[in-house]
Formats: C-alpha cells, structure tokens, sequence
C-alpha cells in the first residue's frame, strides 16, 4: 500500500481564506503548501512535488484562468480546481474550455471543496473498474490508447488529455459504436460527483475533438442530434499478459 499524502497547493490572495483552508485541509490527511500570487505558484512549483492546485481566480497579479491555460499549455497535468465568486455557468464553462479539472464558486464549504479534492484526486490516480484491466491497448485511427499509463500518442507523437479527458475517452472505446446520451457520460465519467451540470461534457468533447482535430484525426466523434455523442471510429483492442 502506497504511503504518499497528497500535497496540495492552496493559491489565494486572501491571507484569511489561506489560513482557514491550509488548517482544515491539513486536518483532512493531505499536505498542504500556500501561495498569494501567480510567481508563488511558480515558485512552489519549481521546488515541490504537488498532486493538486486550488487556484483563486483573482490574483493580485494576474488571472488565474491565464495561469490555467499557461500550465495547460507547458503539458502541465497536475488536477486543477479554481474558486471564483463568479457562478454563472458560462464563467464554469470557460474554466472547463481552459483545462481545469473542477470549478467552486465562492463562498463554499471547506468540507466541499475535500470533497472536490478527493473525487478528482480518485479520478486522476486510481484505476476504476473499467482502468483496472491495464492489459488492455487500443487502436482508434493510427493512435494508441494505454489506459495503464493514460497516454495517447500516434506517429506524430503524443496528445496530451487531461484526467477529465481521458476518462470520457475510456468511456466510448468501452462502448465504441453506442451513441452516449449526455445524462449517461456524466453517470459514467464523473458519478454526477458535485455540482456538475449538462454543458460541462459538451465542453470536454470540444476539448478532446480539437486535440484529436489538431493530430489529423476530424471525424472520430459524432454529434447524433437529439442523441448526444458517438465514438464513429472503428476500435480495436489488443490484450497483453499482465
């Protein structure tokens, strides 16, 4: 069994807010570090191993939906979750578009953003039932999915997937062909874990159609009007001795 305590790194200009989450997260088993600005971020990013970043998206020194999408364009795949006092749901749909993994408006419970922290946590490090067969490769297209490592790649190299990402991908190679209703991939992607809401799985479909678009692959996926979403590529799936 493994004994690493997650380390979460706790980004907000609030020095009462840091105080209240550092005490109350570090009560609930993990690590906590802090940070007040994007260049701390930077910082505790440079000299510590981090599993999760809760990031304000006010920072006295910039925005922390920029600060998202710069990490997520450095290949940075560290689970993000971003507090805002904004909770309209274009602002949650925008903190998805850029990479985040999770997304709490403010104010909000301590006990609920753990809550948050674990499930993406889970999502991100523990096999689920359908990961826990890691002899399984698959073949979509010319790319190769390894869900034992959570990689894609193909002949023109790798496409980075975040944790949310890549679990919808394992949901359609489970079920290549089946048009997915959007009711059913939150159901089997994310367990209706939190505040999740409709649009939040057709803006993970935007997400992966562009990288998948931007490799060379545009019809993998269907729209199916009315229906919700469809793997339209032929799979096949390769089975390794563990």
């Amino acid at each position: 069994m493994s004994s690493h305590v997650p380390q979460i790194l706790v980004v907000d200009d609030d020095p009462e807010i840091r105080k209240l989450l550092a005490r109350y997260i570090d009560g609930q088993g993990f690590r906590v570090l802090l940070a007040a600005t994007c260049a701390e971020l930077r910082e505790r990013l440079a000299t510590n191993k981090i599993d999760l970043i809760v990031l304000d998206v006010m920072l006295p020194d910039g925005s922390g939906l920029d600060m998202c999408r710069a990490l997520r364009g450095e290949r940075f795949s560290v689970p993000i979750i971003l507090l805002t006092a904004l909770k309209e749901d274009v602002d949650r749909i925008v903190g998805l578009e850029i990479g985040a993994d999770d997304y709490l408006g403010k104010p909000f419970n301590p006990r609920e953003l753990v809550a948050r922290i674990r499930a993406v946590l889970r999502r991100q490090a523990e096999p689920t039932p359908r990961q826990a067969d890691a002899t399984k490769v698959y073949r979509v297209e010319g790319f190769t999915i390894d869900p034992a490592l959570r990689r894609v790649t193909s002949a023109e190299g790798e496409i980075e997937l975040t944790g949310a990402e890549f679990d919808l991908l394992q949901v359609f190679l489970d079920r290549p062909g089946r048009v997915l209703s959007r009711d059913q991939l939150l159901d089997l992607t994310r367990g209706r874990d939190g505040d999740v809401f409709d649009r939040a799985i057709d803006v993970l479909m935007s997400r992966m159609r562009r990288k998948f678009a931007g490799a060379g692959a545009n019809q993998i996926f269907k729209t199916v009007r009315n229906g919700g979403y469809q793997l339209a590529a032929k799979v096949d799936v390769e089975e390794h001795a563990p």
